[in-house]
């Protein structure tokens, strides 16, 4: 699954900006990307190489809040979608141009804009769940499309509010601070939520001939476009991780809300080389680490990755990276891959 290479370029430059030539060249290496990856010809890169980037790159910083900086330098893509909500008439135009076109440059993530009482929102909904689990990447996309709305508008206009689905313990104030706007962390959905009046906000570049034109073409691609097949271990995780916090949904169970039996479910999983349990155990080891980083107590962890107590967690813990969770928030500098 690819994505505008407009956007690593971005985190690069931003990276550079704050560590040395060498650090990137990690950071590049660590997310499995070259230079010749990102530059001219190449026009789009894949969307897990540009999470990996983000979470490597808040390693190195130790600074969880790097994709949310970098989101808020974003301006300009050269994306069919970015030249229709260029030539839109108003804030409220272009988040419906989103909502119908995103999908064209990033196929995990779907947008829709719903209007009640005093407010709107912007809801983002997982096309591919196995993004979820990259909350770096989330914070650097929810800030970005902030970033845009002000570079489309050409006013420096504020959300009532955004709210992230995962939680980072007690670093919620430092997104708030970057932002200068209120950041929920254990939403119960991922949301921009702006005033009524903001919509309204005119596009200065606003040109009907150029985007009924765009328009057309845009659904052309769509037509065109045919949805990625999601493989089964993407729509496993999807349902583990809405199982949490407090509890990881049983196998059989997962095989049922699938619509297959539990055998199906089983060869599926194994015709692309994994299993129900190594799908949990990486999940969990995954986001054990990100939630360590992201300041969490280790009760809390233990809760919402469904272990009965703390005891077993850090068991679990040792078994996947060869420490205790204690001595790996002490020496966090890298993700610790689960052996």
């Amino acid at each position: 699954m690819d994505v505008d290479i407009s956007r690593i370029q971005l985190l690069i430059r931003t990276l550079e900006q704050r560590a040395s030539l060498s650090v990137v060249d990690q950071v590049l290496e660590n997310s499995v990307l070259t230079h010749l990856d990102i530059e001219p010809p190449a026009t789009l890169y894949s969307a897990h190489k540009e999470a990996l980037f983000v979470r490597h790159a808040c390693d190195a910083l130790d600074d969880i809040t790097f994709g949310a900086r970098a989101g808020l330098e974003f301006s300009s893509s050269s994306s069919v979608t970015a030249y229709i909500s260029k030539y839109s008439r108003d804030l409220k135009q272009v988040l419906e141009n989103t909502s119908r076109f995103h999908g064209i440059i990033d196929p995990a993530l779907a947008f829709s804009l719903r209007v009640s009482g005093n407010s709107a929102s912007l809801e983002a909904d997982w096309k591919d769940p196995s993004f979820s689990r990259y909350h770096r990447r989330t914070e650097f996309l929810l800030f970005a499309s902030i970033a845009r709305m002000r570079d489309l508008t050409q006013v420096q206009l504020y959300p009532i509010e955004i709210r992230f689905q995962h939680d980072v313990g007690q670093r919620a104030d430092a997104f708030e601070k970057i932002g200068g706007f209120p950041v929920t962390f254990g939403a119960e959905r991922l949301e921009v939520i702006l005033s009524l009046p903001t919509l309204e906000t005119p596009i200065p570049t606003y040109d009907p001939s150029l985007r009924a034109h765009l328009l057309e073409y845009g659904e052309r691609l769509l037509s065109e476009r045919r949805s990625p097949k999601q493989q089964t271990r993407a729509q496993v995780e999807g349902l583990i991780t809405r199982s949490m916090p407090g509890g990881i949904v049983l196998a059989e169970e997962a095989a049922l809300q699938l619509g297959l039996s539990s055998r199906t479910l089983a060869r599926r999983l194994a015709d692309e080389g994994t299993s129900y349990r190594e799908i949990v155990e990486d999940l969990r080891c995954d986001l054990a680490q990100t939630f360590i980083k992201n300041g969490m107590h280790l009760s809390e962890i233990s809760y919402a990755l469904g272990y009965s107590d703390q005891a077993a967690f850090s068991t679990a813990f040792k078994r996947w990276t060869g420490q205790a969770p204690t001595a790996f928030r002490k020496r966090v500098s890298h993700p610790l891959s689960r052996s």
